[in-house]
């Protein structure tokens, strides 16, 4: 049997298990004023409203601390563990891994348990990040990569349009706990198609055309280059490698300012219960599909064109920071509730066509075993970038004004910029064998 394109039904396969993924991710924060009131999270004796959305905030934010350190933990060791037994064996172990640990928050009967289920929760969600590189750089040739990462980041977000609808649907109709038993049981029922279709890489799987085969090896350079694998410290050792460890460093706390507080902000500052999150909070998220595609698109476009891989991903990434820029900027003075969604997503349109050629760089610098590796050392950096952000924001939003919170997120934006110039110099293979 044989599978015309097959590189996209795999692709296809990991986009839906991303989409799962962010369902999984959101199903505390949209349900988090219900979980918090069910299970007495919060004394609310002599409170006022002000100080009971501030003690709740810090409280998420706590959990969400824990959360975080196991999902950076996650994001570095993952690439090691994806480049050491393949994608095929560590997709189906964050999947796993995540979806029982969804699961189980059912039985949470307090912040301890809460945390412990999500600590679970962010070792197996952010396996996928640097997993995808790795898989993209396998199974695409060069100038279809940043396309292939774009539709997978753009699971992310269909992940995010559909979560407050679906878990807000669920949890109407069974409560909060039977939410998380449907929602966590998803991933690890994807294992079983993921397992029978990706049975090889495209250099040896059965069901791949000859066509295809070639089409793939003879578009991937690095397959010329004798490939051992670098260490963490000859990566760091390497300059380049900065333009993707702090370029994340300061661009994705962006991406967590919405996934994690959205729901929080527009319950907190617009007074909206599960029901109103759902009508309003998918907005922002369909903005950021169709820039996790238009920055894929643009950035292969100029390598059709003839244009060198370096200036089709540095023109790609200021194209989005200049439409991510000036929206962060406007939305900080935004009070109406339609506005601020609307503006969101003209953010994250901005944000998805940035991050999606910053995340395929890895396969672009570097081949086989130090593409996960990498791409796993940007999502630790990433991950302590939002960690440090975390932490500022029950102050920057105290009394409920939030608009310290997206200017701190606007002055992150060139900075990330900066570092990918700086340090990226010219992007192309680095034969790991040779040359630093």
């Amino acid at each position: 049997m044989k599978i015309k394109g097959l590189r996209w039904w795999v692709l296809g396969l990991i986009v839906l298990v991303t989409i799962i993924n962010y369902l999984d991710r959101n199903t505390l924060g949209i349900m988090w004023a219900k979980i918090v009131e069910d299970l007495g999270l919060i004394n609310t004796d002599g409170l006022s409203e002000a100080e009971y959305n501030d003690l709740s905030k810090k409280l998420f934010r706590d959990i969400n601390m824990v959360f975080m350190v196991f999902y950076g933990l996650s994001q570095m060791f993952s690439g090691k563990l994806y480049d050491k037994i393949g994608t095929r064996k560590g997709f189906t172990i964050s999947a796993i891994v995540w979806g029982i640990s969804d699961l189980l928050t059912s039985f949470a009967t307090g912040v301890k348990g809460i945390m412990g289920f999500r600590a679970g929760l962010g070792l197996g969600v952010a396996g996928p990040w640097p997993g995808t590189v790795k898989s993209n750089a396998e199974w695409f040739p060069q100038k279809e990569r940043a396309l292939a990462q774009g539709f997978f980041n753009a699971g992310a977000s269909i992940g995010a349009i559909l979560a407050p609808i679906l878990i807000g649907l669920i949890y109407a109709a069974f409560g909060w706990k039977w939410t998380f038993v449907a929602i966590g049981v998803l991933a690890p029922i994807w294992v079983i198609p993921w397992l029978i279709l990706n049975k090889k890489g495209p250099k040896e799987h059965p069901w791949i055309t000859e066509k295809e085969r070639d089409y793939i090896v003879n578009g991937q350079p690095e397959c010329k280059v004798v490939d051992k694998g670098l260490s963490w410290g000859q990566l760091l050792s390497r300059r380049k490698s900065f333009s993707v460890i702090l370029g994340r460093f300061f661009l994705d706390p962006i991406w967590w300012m919405f996934v994690t507080w959205l729901p929080i902000y527009l319950g907190q500052k617009y007074g909206m219960d599960i029901k109103q999150l759902a009508t309003h909070m998918w907005i922002p998220y369909v903005g950021a599909a169709l820039g996790s595609v238009a920055g894929g698109w643009v950035s292969s476009h100029f390598m059709h064109m003839g244009k060198s891989v370096g200036f089709s991903r540095k023109a790609a990434i200021l194209i989005g920071a200049a439409i991510l820029l000036p929206s962060l900027v406007w939305v900080a003075f935004v009070h109406e509730p339609m506005t601020a969604v609307s503006v969101m997503a003209i953010i994250l349109f901005g944000y998805q066509f940035t991050i999606n050629n910053i995340q395929t760089l890895p396969g672009d610098m570097y081949t086989g075993k130090s593409v996960g590796s990498l791409a796993g050392l940007g999502g630790a950096a990433a991950t302590l970038g939002t960690i440090l952000m975390m932490l500022f924001v029950p102050m920057l939003t105290a009394g409920d004004n939030w608009t310290p919170f997206f200017i701190m997120g606007a002055s992150l934006v060139p900075l990330s910029v900066l570092c990918v110039f700086i340090f990226g110099g010219r992007i192309e293979h680095d034969n790991p064998v040779e040359n630093k």
